[in-house]
């Protein structure tokens, strides 16, 4: 089997598809509202033929675990609250200054493939770091996009020492997406101290302010259309 960076990650969706919805949410969303959301809407997508969509939302502190999570990983449960995502992945952070990317799409009109998939979701956000000269990278162990950091002591004798900066995680029902992507924009990086970021102990977490780039949500909204239109085709 490839390794995912040798796996094509062009997902375009069949000739004459609609195009897929770009939304961008207001505020803080409250997350029950948006699980509730995505169920009823990748329902439909398969069910009734509605519209793919993309939905861009930031959310009110709190911890997500998703179908891996090991309790053990849960370090502060009184800290925030804490949701059962029914994704994959491990347990995980969402808070204002990190934006979330929803993913409904209906893989039956791109590629019934969920490892091709996940490695399309993981170009997308290294071609939306590319645009702010940020070097994305993917790691064969662990699912996300990590940045390499040599200005930070060594916590693996022998490599640099490197921090995720966008998580993944996804569901799939009747091969539709929901759930998908987080990039770090300017969370409160000391509120990931209340988890075991998906499972990982052996590296930090960075976002792009932390990292000098005087980076805007609404500068990251456009990367991120841009680079997915390349790899998923038209949005309106």
């Amino acid at each position: 089997m490839p390794e995912r960076n040798q796996i094509s990650t062009s997902f375009l969706a069949t000739t004459g598809s609609t195009p897929v919805e770009w939304r961008i949410e207001p505020g803080l969303l409250d997350y029950p509202e948006a699980l509730a959301f995505m169920e009823a809407h990748a329902r439909a997508i398969r069910e009734e033929g509605a519209r793919e969509m993309i939905w861009l939302v930031e959310h009110p502190p709190l911890y997500t675990s998703g179908t891996s999570a090991r309790s053990i990983d849960l370090i502060d449960p009184q800290r925030f609250p804490v949701y059962a995502a029914g994704r994959g992945g491990e347990y995980t952070y969402h808070g204002p200054g990190q934006r979330v990317a929803y993913v409904m799409l209906d893989l039956k009109r791109r590629r019934e493939d969920i490892r091709a998939f996940v490695a399309a979701l993981e170009e997308w956000i290294i071609r939306t770091l590319d645009t702010f000269n940020v070097k994305g990278e993917r790691r064969e162990d662990r699912v996300g996009v990590w940045v390499q950091r040599p200005d930070r002591p060594q916590t693996i004798p022998g490599l640099v020492a490197e921090d995720k900066i966008a998580a993944i995680g996804i569901r799939m029902r009747k091969w539709v997406s929901f759930h998908g992507i987080s990039i770090n924009v300017e969370p409160d990086l000391l509120h990931f101290d209340g988890i075991v970021p998906c499972g990982v102990q052996e590296h930090g977490v960075t976002s792009l302010v932390d990292l000098g780039l005087p980076v805007t949500m609404t500068d990251l909204d456009g990367a991120l259309k841009a680079a997915f239109i390349e790899i998923f085709g038209p949005v309106s």
